[in-house]
This record gives structure tokens, C-alpha cells and sequence, in this order.
């Protein structure tokens, strides 16, 4: 019998196919070709270099000028931890919560009422909006504290009654102040996670019987805090530096606290950088706990969850203790 020819894929004669055999013995099977470790050269980019150079002398120069500055450090430190300063530390944080809370209960009020079929809630919620959105904070404040000038008494029938300048204390004032001129800004926060909710989740909670509050309750607000929950983040963040303001208003928090001392012992600038210090570190500590609540409600949107900063660390750890023969 005849070997079979195999064809190359035009449909010519290409040559003897697999069974076969070259005249006079066995096939000869092709050598084997050394296998070679492919190196990778990575791209230098020399351009990241200069920039984190030029950055860091930068960054160097001004720690140089601070140091050189006619700064006393050791009142600094000193004063970090007086007395007064913990104290105003405290007021700082409770007015900080106390008006966000006040702040996030009127943004979920009003921004119902905003997005309600009613023209007449509609109304009064876009009004508050803009007027608190509108004015300065800062003027906020001077108008509550100085309500006495327009009403004497406040007066709810049998429920209250009282001398206006009894109850515009410092404390009553700047929560007012905070909470109200946050109330506005929570409202149309609250009201854009309302609204990424799809409509269908509340058409099928009323096919099942649900009520129109028990729907909100229920359904739309826990699917809203996803998109809630960063901005809300932000603006207490924002809120813990705003109550600097309240100084004005006699509240003595940390930046008045700082101030008293400063302008008796002569240290202005040294307490005011006690002030920012403790800033920071509030910031700091509240921005870490923002970030561990946004990753609890991003579960029902992320199938995996990106690792947090400890876990990062304990993975490069893990990498750095590996022996190479383990990685090749």
C-alpha cells in the first residue's frame, strides 16, 4: 500500500502525513529547545523620580521654616493636654455630634417632605433649603444669639415660657446654628439616595400591602444609605471643624479654649497650633470610622470588598516573609 499524503490547507500535496516513515529507519524527533527565563525589564520612569524629589526638598524647606520660626515648641507640647484644652476637646466633639445628629433627623424630614405629593410640604421644605443653604453659618449664629432683640419671651402657650436670653444659652445657640444650616445640606443628601433607589423596589412593597411609611422605613431608606453614607461622612467631618465658629457665640470649645489661653499667657501662635493639632486628630480618628461604615453598607453592592489598611499591611508582610524559593 501506498503512505498517505497529507494536504496543507489550500488542498495541495503538503508531504507524507503522521504514519509516515522516511526511507531507510525511524523517524527522527526534532531536538528539544532549551527553555530560557524571560527578564523583564521594567520602564524607568525617571520623571516620578524628580517629582518626589522636588517634594520632599520642598516638604524638608518647610519644616526647616517652621523650626527656624520665633515658634516656642515646648508650649505646644506642654499645653496639649491642659486642663481647659481636654475640656473645650470635649464640647468640641459633643456639639460636633449633637448638631449632626439634629442635622441628619431634619434631612430625612425635609427631604420627604421635598419629594412628597403635597405641594404645600414641598413648598416649605424647598424654603428651608434655600434659606439655611443660602446664608452664612457664621450669620446663623450671630442671629440666634442675639433673638432676644426681636422677642423678649419665647412663648408656646401652656406647653413653655421663658425669657428669650434665659434660653439662647451657648450651647442652645450653637446647636441651632449647626444643626438647622446642617438640616439643609442632609436634606438634599438624603433626598439623592432616595432617589438612586429604582422605583420598582417601592411599586413591589406596595403590591405586597406596604404602607407608603413602612415602605420608607423598610425598603427604600436601608438601599438609600449606601449613597448616603459617604457625603453624610463628609459633612460631620466638616462639622467637627465648622463648630470653630461657635467661639463666637461665647461656647468655649477647643479653638476658644486655646484662644483664652493663648491671649493670657502671651502664646498666640503656639495655641493655635495646639488648636490644630487636636483638629487633626479628631479628623483623623472619625475619618478611619467613616471609612469601616461605608465598606459595612457597600456589601450589598460589591461582591468582594476591597481589604482594609490592616490587612494590606499584613499582606505585604506575609509577601516579605516569603523565602524565594516559595515564590519561584
Amino acid at each position: 500500500m501506498t503512505d498517505k499524503i497529507s494536504k496543507d490547507p489550500a488542498g495541495g500535496p503538503a508531504g507524507p502525513g503522521p504514519s509516515a516513515t522516511p526511507p531507510g529507519g525511524l523517524a527522527k524527533t526534532p531536538a528539544a529547545v532549551p527553555y530560557q527565563a524571560i527578564k523583564a525589564v521594567p520602564v524607568r520612569h525617571y520623571g516620578r523620580w524628580v517629582s518626589g524629589v522636588v517634594v520632599v526638598a520642598l516638604l524638608g524647606w518647610l519644616v526647616y521654616a517652621f523650626s527656624q520660626g520665633n515658634i516656642i515648641w515646648d508650649t505646644v507640647w506642654d499645653k496639649l493636654f491642659d486642663a481647659s484644652i481636654i475640656d473645650g476637646l470635649a464640647n468640641t466633639v459633643l456639639i460636633s455630634i449633637a448638631s449632626m445628629a439634629l442635622g441628619l433627623v431634619l434631612g430625612i424630614v425635609f427631604a420627604v417632605m421635598r419629594l412628597s405629593k403635597n405641594p404645600v410640604t414641598g413648598a416649605v421644605a424647598w424654603l428651608y433649603i434655600w434659606f439655611f443653604r443660602g446664608t452664612p453659618v457664621y450669620v446663623q449664629l450671630l442671629v440666634w444669639f442675639n433673638l432676644a432683640l426681636i422677642f423678649e419671651y419665647i412663648n408656646l402657650g401652656p406647653i413653655y415660657k421663658n425669657e428669650t436670653v434665659d434660653v439662647m444659652q451657648p450651647f442652645m445657640v450653637a446647636l441651632l446654628g449647626l444643626g438647622l444650616n446642617e438640616g439643609a445640606y442632609m436634606a438634599e443628601i438624603v433626598r439623592a439616595g432616595i432617589q438612586s433607589v429604582d422605583e420598582g423596589q417601592t411599586e413591589a412593597a406596595h403590591a405586597l400591602g406596604m404602607s407608603q411609611t413602612k415602605t420608607m422605613r423598610r425598603i427604600v431608606l436601608p438601599q438609600a444609605m449606601r449613597v448616603i453614607v459617604p457625603p453624610t461622612g463628609n459633612e460631620f467631618i466638616n462639622m467637627l471643624k465648622t463648630s470653630s465658629l461657635v467661639s463666637a457665640v461665647q461656647y468655649t470649645e477647643v479653638l476658644r479654649a486655646s484662644s483664652n489661653i493663648g491671649s493670657t499667657a502671651g502664646a498666640v501662635m503656639e495655641m493655635l497650633f495646639v488648636a490644630s493639632i487636636w483638629y487633626l486628630a479628631l479628623t483623623s480618628v472619625f475619618s478611619v470610622g467613616q471609612y469601616y461604615l461605608e465598606r459595612r453598607f457597600a456589601r450589598g453592592s460589591s461582591r468582594s470588598l476591597p481589604p482594609t489598611p490592616w490587612q494590606r499591611v499584613r499582606t505585604n508582610l506575609a509577601t516579605f516573609k516569603r523565602s524565594p524559593e516559595a515564590t519561584a
